[in-house]
C-alpha cells in the first residue's frame, strides 16, 4: 500500500505517526527544511534559542510534536524541501532541490496548512510590509524583527500572539491595530470559555502588551502605509498617523485548498470560514475514494485540532483498508474536536471579518500585485455584467500571477460581491491550476 502524506505540520506529523503505530510506513513530502509547521516552526539546526523563548506557553507542544518527527526519522520515508505542484490519475508531481519527480500513491493525506488573509490597503506592496505568518517566519526561523519599529495590523488571535513575541523578542512594537471592536470580544466571552486555557493565553498577550506600554487600538484598522521607497509610516481610519519601518498585516487564516481542488474533491461553501472549503466528513475522508484531508488546510481550527484531525484522518484510512482500529480512541478525538470546534465559533464571533472593507476600499488600492490589478480595474469588469469571479478573473488577470489568488482572491471575491449585490458565496471560487506554486526554469525532470 502506497500512502503519501503531503504536510509535516501538527496534522502531517500526527497522521504519520498513527500510520506508523500501526505498521505502515508512508512517504511524508512537506516544503519546510524542518517538520512543525508553521505554527511549531524550527529554527535551523545551528540556532540555540530555547524552545521556551520561540514558542511560549506552548513550547511544552512544540517540543513534542518536533520529538515526534525526530523519532519518525528512520521509520518513515521523509522528504523535506519537497514543493508538490501538482496531482492527477494517482499521481503527485513534486519539486525538490531543482528536480522534478513524479510521486503514485494509492491513499493520500492532504495536510496543507494556512496561509494569511489579506485584505490590501494603499501602501500594502511596499518593501516592509510582511504577512502576520511571515513576520512569524522571521522571527522564529531567522532570529530577527521585520523592522526597527513594528505596527502589527488586523485581526484574529494571531496579531496578539505575534505582536506579543516580538515585544518579548526584544523588538520595538510601536502599536497593535485590532479591526475588531472590543465589545465584539465581551460578547464572545461564555464561548471562548469552552477552552479555558487559550482563552487564557489570549488574555493574557492583550494584558502583557498594555502593561509594557504598547497601544493596542479596539476597532480601528490601517486606512493608507506610507513610503518612497519603503515603508515609513501609516495612517489609521481613527485619525492616527503612526511613524514605523515595517507592518504585519493579516485577518485570521485563510486554508491552503489548492491541492485539493486539484485532487478533484468537491467543494461547499463554510460561513464560518467565510470561504470555499473541500467536503470531508467528521473522520477527514474526502469525496475522491482514498484521499483525506486534515487540520487547517480543510478548516481553521488551530494547532491543538490539527494533530487531532490528523490522527482521525490516519485511523479513517486505516480502517478502510482493513486495519482493525481503537475505535474508543476515535470517540474521544471526535469529542475533543466538538468542543474546539463551539470555541471556534466564539472566535469568530470575538474576531468579525471586516464587512465594510470592500465598500471602502479606494479604486486605486493595488489588490493584485502579481498582475498590477487594482479595486477600479475590479470593479470596472463588474459594472461590464461579470460577477462570476473566473469570468472577472478572465477580464482583468486577478488571480493569474505568481501566486494563483493565494494572497489576492480573498480580497478580490469580497470586491466582486459587494459591486455586484450579491452574496460572497454565490460568486463562486477561483479554480486552482498547476502549477499550485511557481516553478523555476531549468528545472531537471527525473524518469
Amino acid at each position: 500500500m502506497s500512502t503519501v502524506i503531503v504536510g509535516a505540520g501538527p496534522a502531517g506529523i500526527s497522521a504519520a505517526h498513527t500510520l506508523v503505530h500501526y505498521g505502515i510506513q508512508p512517504l511524508l513530502l512537506d516544503e519546510g527544511l524542518r517538520g512543525g509547521g508553521q505554527i511549531y516552526r524550527r529554527q535551523p539546526a545551528n540556532f540555540k534559542r530555547d524552545a521556551r523563548a520561540l514558542y511560549g506557553f506552548d513550547a511544552a507542544k512544540a517540543t513534542a510534536v518536533h520529538k515526534a518527527m525526530d523519532d519518525l526519522a528512520d521509520q518513515i520515508d521523509y522528504r523535506p524541501q519537497t514543493l508538490v505542484w501538482n496531482a492527477e490519475h494517482g499521481q503527485l508531481d513534486t519539486l525538490c532541490d531543482g528536480h522534478v519527480r513524479r510521486v503514485d500513491y494509492q491513499h493520500l493525506i492532504v495536510a496543507t496548512g494556512a496561509t494569511d488573509r489579506i485584505l490590501p490597503v494603499p501602501g500594502w506592496s511596499l518593501p516592509g510590509v510582511y504577512s502576520l505568518g511571515g513576520a512569524q517566519i522571521a522571527l522564529k526561523f531567522q532570529g530577527c524583527a521585520i523592522g526597527q519599529r513594528v505596527v502589527f495590523a488586523g485581526s484574529g488571535p494571531l496579531l496578539y500572539l505575534i505582536a506579543y513575541q516580538y515585544a518579548k523578542a526584544g523588538a520595538c512594537v510601536v502599536a497593535v491595530l485590532d479591526s475588531a471592536p472590543f465589545s465584539a470580544q465581551v460578547r464572545a466571552a461564555p464561548a471562548l470559555l469552552g477552552q479555558p486555557a487559550t482563552f487564557a493565553k489570549g488574555l493574557y498577550y492583550r494584558a502583557w502588551l498594555t502593561a509594557h506600554g504598547i497601544p493596542v487600538h479596539s476597532g480601528v484598522q490601517v486606512e493608507a502605509i506610507h513610503g518612497e521607497h519603503r515603508v515609513s509610516g501609516l495612517t489609521s481610519n481613527d485619525g492616527q498617523t503612526l511613524d514605523c519601518d515595517a507592518v504585519g498585516m493579516g485577518h485570521a487564516l485563510r486554508s491552503e485548498t489548492q491541492l485539493a481542488d486539484l485532487l478533484g474533491c468537491q467543494f461547499a461553501w463554510s460561513a464560518l470560514n467565510r470561504s470555499w472549503l473541500p467536503q470531508r466528513d467528521a473522520l477527514g475522508r474526502s469525496s475522491v475514494e482514498g484521499v483525506y484531508l486534515a487540520g487547517d488546510g480543510a478548516g481553521i481550527m488551530g494547532a491543538d485540532a490539527a494533530q487531532m484531525a490528523g490522527e482521525l484522518a490516519a485511523l479513517a484510512l486505516l480502517a478502510d483498508t482493513g486495519v482493525n482500529i481503537d475505535h474508543g480512541r476515535r470517540k474521544q478525538l471526535l469529542e475533543q474536536l466538538a468542543s474546539i470546534q463551539r470555541f471556534r465559533h466564539g472566535l469568530e464571533k470575538a474576531f468579525p471579518f471586516p464587512t465594510h472593507w470592500a465598500a471602502e476600499t479606494a479604486d486605486a488600492t493595488l489588490i493584485c500585485r502579481c498582475e498590477e490589478v487594482s479595486a477600479g480595474d475590479i470593479r470596472q469588469v463588474v459594472a461590464e455584467g461579470h460577477w462570476e469571479i473566473n469570468r472577472v478573473k478572465a477580464h482583468c488577470r486577478v488571480g493569474m500571477g505568481r501566486c494563483q489568488g493565494r494572497m489576492c482572491g480573498a480580497a478580490a471575491c469580497e470586491l466582486v460581491a459587494h459591486c455586484s449585490g450579491r452574496r460572497i458565496d454565490e460568486i463562486g471560487r477561483l479554480r486552482a491550476q498547476a502549477p499550485i506554486k511557481p516553478l523555476p526554469f531549468g528545472v531537471e525532470v527525473d524518469a
